[in-house]
């Protein structure tokens, strides 16, 4: 099976690579490529997923386009929706030109906003939360206007996903915890908050692209099984760690106003919907999903805790920071909280 893999250099694409190993690939992202993260085999190509001239000579033959190309919430607005929606009409268009039989779309459960209920099933009211999940959304219309029109089109919607690569906001979390210093949270931590391990949404994407045509054509959440709250599943990622860290709780009312002034004044890399839903329930249902055979192996504080021994084992060659998962995020003004936690 030939699959071209849009995104490939990014944190999931990486994944993806790495856990499709077995198929034939063609890898595009307008990032570079590092030669040894390429499976054997595999073909590289240096373009953005919104230019159709490099996806149309990338997906001759191919039997699925595997599109995990997206724009992060810290970059500029205008490019987040370019990116998001333009370049997944892009890949529906290529694909209805070539006849791809399949394309198997990766989205985010930020398409269903700040909710008021739980579990969330693929069914609920789509309202994204600023630039990233209204793009997040709009992508997804474009892909059920595909599906309509005939096309095969799988939609994943999978939580914050994290493992062995993850850096991002996580790197923040992991590295106050390795220094010791108190952890923040919004509220009391007794929320359930649903992650994800990426070799689950690997597998989840694995049903997605070979699975029965007339089965995976449509949308499907994707989630741990095994969570707790925020506090016990931190709580096991301290007690791993052995730093002797606690939970710092913060009035929910007044951490929100505090990060929503610093967001306004690009101090903090918190957006919006990542502190808007921080002391609520976040998790979804995954059972449309395992009716196809998709079963998690990781739960919240095992995939935290893999994520977490990754970095120690890789702090000290880690990149710049910037604004994608696999580098790390500006602290900003969350580096006088961190002095004020010591």
């Amino acid at each position: 099976m030939k699959i071209v893999i849009t995104g490939a250099a990014g944190f999931l694409g990486f994944h993806l690579a790495q856990g499709l190993h077995e198929h034939e690939l063609v890898l595009l992202d307008l990032a570079e490529f590092v030669p040894s993260e390429v499976p054997k085999g595999a073909q590289t190509m240096q373009a953005d997923v919104r230019d159709r001239e490099a996806l149309h000579a990338a997906c001759q033959d191919a039997d699925v386009i595997l599109h995990a190309a997206a724009a992060l919430p810290l970059w500029k607005p205008t490019e987040i929706r370019s990116v998001n929606l333009e370049g997944t009409r892009a890949v529906l268009d290529v694909a209805h030109v070539l006849k791809v039989p399949r394309v198997v779309h990766i989205s985010s459960t930020a398409v269903y906003g700040i909710p008021d209920h739980h579990p969330l099933d693929e069914n609920d009211l789509m309202d994204g939360v600023g630039p990233y999940g209204e793009s997040k959304v709009a992508a997804e219309e474009a892909c059920a206007e595909a599906r309509a029109a005939g096309q095969c089109v799988s939609v994943l919607r999978p939580k914050t996903f994290i493992g062995p690569e993850r850096l991002g906001v996580f790197q923040i979390l992991f590295d106050w915890v390795d220094a010791g210093v108190k952890i923040p949270v919004i509220g009391n931590g007794e929320n359930r908050y649903q992650l994800l391990a990426v070799e689950d949404l690997v597998d989840a994407a694995r049903i997605a692209c070979t699975g029965p045509a007339d089965q995976v054509n449509d949308v499907f959440n994707v989630g741990a099984a095994d969570f707790d709250t925020v506090g016990q599943d931190l709580g096991a990622l301290f007690e791993h760690a052995g730093t002797g860290r606690r939970l710092f709780r913060t009035p929910a009312w007044l951490r929100k106003s505090a990060l929503a002034v610093l967001e306004f004044l690009r101090l903090s890399p918190l957006y919006k919907w990542i502190y808007g839903t921080a002391d609520q329930d976040s998790f979804v249902s995954i059972d449309k999903l395992r009716a196809l055979g998709w079963d998690p192996k990781y739960s919240n504080a095992q995939t935290l805790i893999a994520t977490y021994d990754w970095y120690k084992a890789n702090k000290e060659v880690i990149p710049d920071a910037g604004t994608g998962h696999r580098v790390p995020w500006k602290e900003g003004a969350l580096r006088v909280v961190r002095w004020f936690l010591r």
